[in-house]
Parts: structure tokens; sequence; C-alpha cells
């Protein structure tokens, strides 16, 4: 039996990863004082729905050009720019609810800055994995994020979120400021070569950005594995943003869960997560990256199926840790497999587009949840969570045959 130790993921890695520490605990506290904030100011399904998908909303607008321009720009320097926009974000909630001034326009329009902070930040931080790790370290690597994800974002940042809402509303909004001045240090610190866009020596002159974009939406068109695969993912986002739109209102009126215990019911997500998190790189070295692919997301599904129909919270929490575990390793699986499939050097405009075509249809799946909620608050669940696992299961052949 071997006792090799794994070769490090090396020093620029471990700073980005520091930084997302920091990060998803920041996104945590955002996760659970928004939209318990927006229940304060209405209570009405369809504009809860709204305000939840106003932080993916950017994806559709703006995720392919930003693309195709962090394929260009240093990304070290935009995911600091990023972070301090986040930092006035922060600090303008704050000051808006303790001024007595907030209201639910305010909200959507801080809330959808944030969508193109994150679109920013996401992009640059994906784009730059794979020329910092080799083939054999994407799981890996993936899996530390996730991990830190699913730690600092879900187990801590989440219920502390929803607690110290419930205290004091304008309190997270101030703690997630801190974070991403912390984030923003430690980005800084990283050598800026190593975030550069790469290139190969003999890549010809860059072509004007409207005809880059053009070669990454053809790059993407073109690649049928790829394009198939992008459309999976963004058909099953579609179903789980129409199930979770209305997510904080099933909660809150269905199961009777307080302001307080919001955030300790995502825990059991978080649990399932975190296992799932560090299963992936086993269970895809034993079974193969893309049978453990195929696998989870149906499952994922079925369980968001399970949560609809969950006539008490502990129903609610069992389902709840399984669509965790399947979906935190569908995440992983997932993000290693575009790392493999895409080269670098058009890595974000190829990130920018798949994700306008994933997340971009999440608001209008959350848009349809928040219609479908006033009919009844568990029909979103429940037919999101169904139409999913069909539309999965119908998929599960295609993904056994992906060969990166």
């Amino acid at each position: 039996m071997s006792d090799k130790t794994p070769e490090s993921l090396g020093p620029t890695f471990n700073k980005i990863w520091s930084a997302a520490m920091f990060s998803k605990f920041a996104d945590g506290m955002a996760m659970a004082a928004i939209p318990l904030l927006a229940t304060t100011l209405t209570r009405d399904s369809v504009l809860i729905a709204i305000q939840s998908n106003m932080m993916l909303l950017p994806w559709l607008l703006f995720a392919i050009p930003l693309g195709a321009l962090l394929d260009r720009i240093n990304r070290r320097l935009s995911m600091i720019l990023v972070q301090a926009t986040r930092v006035g974000i922060g600090i303008a909630l704050a000051s808006l609810i303790m001024s007595g001034q907030m209201n639910l326009i305010a909200l959507m329009i801080l809330t959808f800055i944030f969508g193109i902070s994150e679109v920013v930040y996401d992009t640059a931080t994906q784009s730059a994995i794979p020329s910092l790790l080799k083939g054999d370290q994407l799981e890996r690597g993936n899996s530390k994020l996730q991990i830190a994800d699913t730690i600092m974002q879900s187990f801590i940042g989440l219920p502390l979120g929803a607690l110290i809402f419930v205290s004091a509303a304008f309190s997270p909004f101030l703690g997630l400021a801190a974070c991403y001045v912390a984030a923003m240090i430690l980005v800084s610190t990283i050598p800026s070569q190593s975030m550069q866009p790469v290139r190969a020596p003999d890549a010809p002159k860059r072509s004007a950005l409207n005809v880059e974009i053009k070669e990454g939406l053809l790059y993407l068109w073109n690649d049928k594995v790829l394009f198939r695969l992008v459309m999976v993912t963004g058909a099953v986002g579609f179903c789980y943003a129409l199930g979770q739109a209305t997510l904080v209102l099933f909660l809150l009126d269905h199961l009777n869960v307080t302001q307080a215990q919001y955030g300790l019911v995502m825990i059991p997500l978080a649990v399932g997560a975190l296992l799932g998190a560090f299963a992936s790189p086993k269970l895809s070295k034993r079974f193969g990256r893309a049978e453990a692919l195929a696998v989870c997301l149906p499952i994922s599904a079925f369980s968001l199926l399970i949560a609809g129909l969950a006539p008490n919270i502990y129903w609610y929490l069992i389902a709840s840790f399984f669509h965790g575990f399947f979906i935190a390793q569908w995440n992983i699986l997932l993000m290693s497999t575009y790392h493999a499939m895409i080269p670098n050097e058009i890595f974000g405009r190829i990130h920018g587009t798949r994700r306008t075509i994933v997340w971009g249809l999440m608001p209008l799946g959350g848009l349809l949840g928040g219609f479908i909620a006033k009919i009844d608050i568990t029909l979103p669940l429940i037919v999101g969570g169904l139409a999913g696992t069909i539309i999965a299961s119908a998929s599960y052949p295609f993904m056994r045959s992906i060969r990166t």
C-alpha cells in the first residue's frame, strides 16, 4: 500500500483557496440575510421569486462579454476590483437598513450589482484553475474549493447570517463587507503574472473583442458533446431554479421555520455537500468521471422532489441532505470535465457562454416558480424536482459516454 503524499496544488491555488474561504463566509451571510430581508419587505411569491433571482440575472446579460474580457485582462486585478465592489454593497445595504430607507427596489438593484460581481469573480477564478493545476489534480482542486464553499458558506456563514439578522438586521452586511476586505488582501498577494490568461507563444495577434466572442460561441456550437452537456445542465438548472425560487416562503410559511432557524435548517444540506465533496475524487477514480457524473444529477433532482413532498421539517432535512451530497459531486465533476475539455486561452468565453445558458435560464425558471407558488407553496419544489428528474434520467446514457 502506497503512503505517497499527494502533490501540493501550489502556492497560487492555495491563496485563491484561502481567499475563497473568506468570500464564501461572506456569501453565506448574504444567502441568509438577503432572503430574510426580502420577506420583511413583501410576502408576495412572485416578488420574492424575482428578488431571489436578481443574483442570477447578470449571468444572462453579461456572462459572455465579461468572459471574453477576462480572456484578455489580468484576472487578479479583476478579482480585487470585484471584492472592493462587494465591500461597497455590504456597507450600502447596512446603511439603508440603519437609516430606515431600505425598500424592495433598492434591495433588487444592489442584489443585481452583487450578481455582476459574482460573474466576474467566478469566471476569473475558474478560468485560472486549468493553468494552475494538472489534469489529475482537477478533482482534488475543485473538491477543495467545494469544501471551502460548504464549510464557510453553509456551515458557518448561513446560520450565523440568519441569527445575527434577527438580532440586528444590518449586522450581517457589515460582517460580509469585512470578509470581502480580507479576501481582497489575500488576492492582492498573488503574483500578477500567475493569473494572466495563458496563450501559446506562436498565437496570432488578438482579434477584436466581438470577433473573439463569436469564436467562443462557434467553438461551443461545433463541439457537440460540450454543447449537449451545457444544454442538459441548463434544462435541469431551470428546474432547480423553479423549485427553489420561493424556498424561503416554503420554509417559513409551510414548515413553520422561524427566521432564527432559517440558517440552521440548511445544515443537513451542507453536511451532505461536504461529504459529497470529500467523496467526489474517490468515486471519480473508482468508477470514472463520466459514470459518477451520470449518476449524481438524476438523484439530486429526485431529492428535490422528495423535499417538496415533505409533510414536516424532518422529512425536508433528510431530503436536503441527499440533495447536498449528490449536487456537490455533480458540481465538482462537471467543473473538472469542463476544465479538461476547454482550452485555457478561450476558457473565459466558453465559461461565460455556458453560464449564460445555464444560469441565464434560472431567473426564468424562478419567475415561473413564483407564479406556480401562488397556487400552492409546495408546488414549485414538486414540479421542478419531477421535471429535473425526468430530464436528468433521460440524459444518463449520454453523460456516461463523455470522454475527456
